[in-house]
This record gives C-alpha cells, sequence and structure tokens, in this order.
C-alpha cells in the first residue's frame, strides 16, 4: 500500500512540475495585456534614445583620445600581484552568472510543485524575479556576442603595439573580441536588473559593475570604450527585458506616466516558512 501511494506520489509530482514549467514558459511568450505599455515603450525608448546618444559619444572620445594611452597606464600584462583583479573579474563573467541564476530557477522549480496555496504563489513569485534576472542578462550577453563578431576589434595586447583601431571584423578569435567588453555587459546589465526589482540595492550593485569594469582595463582585457559600450549594451538590454516583463504584467506594473516600477516581492519572513515547509517530511 505505501509503495503504491509512493508512486502515486511521484506521478503526481511529476506531472505539477511539468504543468508549472509549462505555465511558466506560457506567461513569457503570451501576447502583451498591459493597458498603459504603449506608455512605457516610448518612456523606455527616449531613455535609451538617451543613453545611447551620451555614451556613443564617449565612446568615440575614449577611442582618439584615451584608449592607446591608458595601456601604457596599466601594469604589464600578467602582473603576478594582480592575483586579486583576477578574482574580481571572474564575479562579472557571464558564465558564472548565468548558471547561479540557472540553478537558483531550477531549485525552485524542483520545490514549487511539492507546495500548495500561498507557499507555492509566493515561491513562484520569487521565480518569476530569477527569470528576468536570468534574461536580463542573457539577451544582453548574447547581443554582445553578435556585436563582437561583428565588430572584431584587437584587445589591447593584440598585435604588439598600442593600437585603438586595431579591427579584423567577422574574426571570431578571442584577441579580436575586445568591443564590446562582455564581462561589463553582464555586470551592469546584473546591476540594472538588480536595481529594477531592489531599488535599495542601487549603491552596492553600481559598485559592483564600476569594479568589474575597472578589472578588466586593469588587465589589459580590454580598452575604455570597449567597457563604456559594454555598459550600454548591458543596460539597454535589461531595459528591454523590464518592458517585456512589464508588458506582460511578470513582477512589474506600469503607472499612468509610463513609469515601470517592480511589484511588491516575497517578505525574507515566508521565503523562511516556504523554505521549511518544502523541506518537511
Amino acid at each position: 500500500m505505501s509503495a503504491r501511494a509512493g508512486i502515486g506520489g511521484s506521478s503526481n509530482y511529476v506531472f505539477r512540475f511539468f504543468a508549472l514549467a509549462r505555465a511558466s514558459v506560457t506567461q513569457l511568450v503570451r501576447p502583451p495585456s498591459h493597458s498603459r505599455r504603449a506608455e512605457a515603450a516610448r518612456r523606455s525608448a527616449r531613455h535609451v534614445l538617451l543613453l545611447t546618444t551620451i555614451t556613443g559619444a564617449a565612446i568615440i572620445v575614449l577611442m582618439y583620445a584615451l584608449d592607446a594611452r591608458e595601456i601604457g597606464l596599466m601594469p604589464p600584462r600578467g602582473t603576478a600581484s594582480l592575483w586579486p583583479v583576477r578574482i574580481l573579474t571572474d564575479f562579472g563573467k557571464s558564465a558564472y552568472v548565468l548558471w547561479s541564476l540557472a540553478g537558483l530557477l531550477f531549485a525552485v522549480a524542483i520545490i514549487s510543485p511539492r507546495l500548495r496555496g500561498t507557499s507555492q504563489s509566493l515561491l513562484l513569485r520569487l521565480g518569476t524575479r530569477l527569470q528576468f534576472l536570468f534574461f536580463a542578462v542573457l539577451v544582453p550577453v548574447l547581443a554582445g556576442e553578435v556585436v563582437k563578431w561583428i565588430v572584431g576589434r584587437g584587445r589591447p595586447f593584440a598585435g604588439g603595439e598600442a593600437n585603438a583601431f586595431n579591427f579584423t571584423h567577422f574574426a571570431g578569435t578571442e584577441a579580436y573580441s575586445s568591443f564590446p567588453s562582455g564581462h561589463a555587459i553582464t555586470s551592469f546589465a546584473l546591476a540594472f536588473a538588480v536595481t529594477a526589482i531592489w531599488p535599495r540595492a542601487r549603491v552596492a550593485m553600481i559598485v559592483y559593475a564600476v569594479l568589474i569594469a575597472i578589472s578588466r582595463l586593469v588587465l589589459l582585457a580590454h580598452h575604455p570604450s570597449d567597457v563604456v559600450a559594454g555598459a550600454l549594451i548591458g543596460v539597454a538590454g535589461a531595459m528591454f527585458v523590464r518592458y517585456w516583463f512589464a508588458a506582460r504584467r511578470l513582477g512589474f506594473t506600469i503607472r499612468h506616466d509610463g513609469t515601470i516600477v517592480p511589484l511588491a516581492g516575497p517578505l525574507p519572513g515566508y521565503l523562511k516558512r516556504v523554505a521549511r515547509e518544502a523541506s518537511a517530511p
């Protein structure tokens, strides 16, 4: 009797798991439904246009005025004392960030079918926010990889001399994938996304993103204009994903003036209760 109950419970769990997974995918790709999505689209477009104009001008100035000079200001590539910077810079590596977020999403997916009612609803709301963080990083990272391949800019150490205009378009090699900085894309996209959900984390996330960008310069992995371009792509991509979620009423809502604001998320106390229920026999 207990064996049959165990088999039935296992089958029910698998059914609920795939039902929740299907519902999660469906809500992400469904048509937008928010009545004020047009206002949000116009507001976001204005912000992206302004950001692109200012940042684009900065990139051009940096390429002509600072990029080549900055190479001589940094320690020689491979300097042993830079090991702390090498550790720091890995916190902006897209693979590490995305796999960490994917792991958290997988944990939510495994636990959710075991819960019912309010507890499950709270955990799924957390899952929606984790989905936003994941795609807010993934989308600009993929866009950045395409730009890297097209531009084919040589890294500071490529070519044997300080040359800010060393390009081999469509090269597809590591030495010629300097523009934009992938670490800058990841760190600034993550900083924007986390701040979009939890505004109180703004200062900490800005410091995180800036430190990652600086580490890429110190290690002579990128030119200054590369990290600025990466910051632009990261923020713009995360803004696009935020609009996508808000237009579908997922984790965000839209005010009358088109401002996108986060919906109230699960409180730590509720999450602790959910964890206890999930671990209970």
